[in-house]
């Protein structure tokens, strides 16, 4: 009686942990919100370079345009989002030029060497089993 009464909790405990391993919200999670992004940009920025207000501003209005015309751009790529296609990657890294072209109106010739730096760092990490995507230069 004994071991069936072990036999039986055992099943029941390995059977409950088979069912967790099946709930749902094994999806990617989702980006963050622009507004969540401009925040960590403007943190990371105000941190390493000495903006004025105006420049702020105008690095936020930069980057939102960014971001805006970014994230249709991914809404159209098919999931799960393979690296860029040979397309969409020339689109992204016009957007990227453009951006930067708009910053560095703003920003001194050493905040800017600054800026390129940072912005290497707030690039998404590549998924472990894919390789990374080459560099747009700027």
């Amino acid at each position: 009686m004994k071991k069936r009464f072990i036999l039986i909790t055992v099943l029941t405990i390995l059977y409950g942990h088979s069912l967790m391993a099946q709930q749902p919200g094994n999806t990617p999670p989702k980006p963050p919100s622009i507004e969540d992004r401009l925040k960590h940009l403007d943190e990371r920025l105000s941190k390493e370079i000495n903006l004025t207000a105006e420049q702020k501003k105008k690095i936020e209005v930069a980057f939102k345009d960014f971001f805006i015309k970014a994230d249709k751009l991914h809404d159209k790529m098919p999931p799960p989002p393979p690296p860029p296609a040979p397309g969409n990657k020339a689109e992204m890294d016009k957007l990227s030029k453009e951006r930067d072209n708009a910053i560095q109106q703003v920003l001194s010739a050493d905040q800017f060497k600054k800026y390129v730096e940072i912005e290497k760092t707030l690039r998404p990490k590549p998924p472990v089993n894919q390789p990374p995507a080459p560099q747009a230069s700027h």
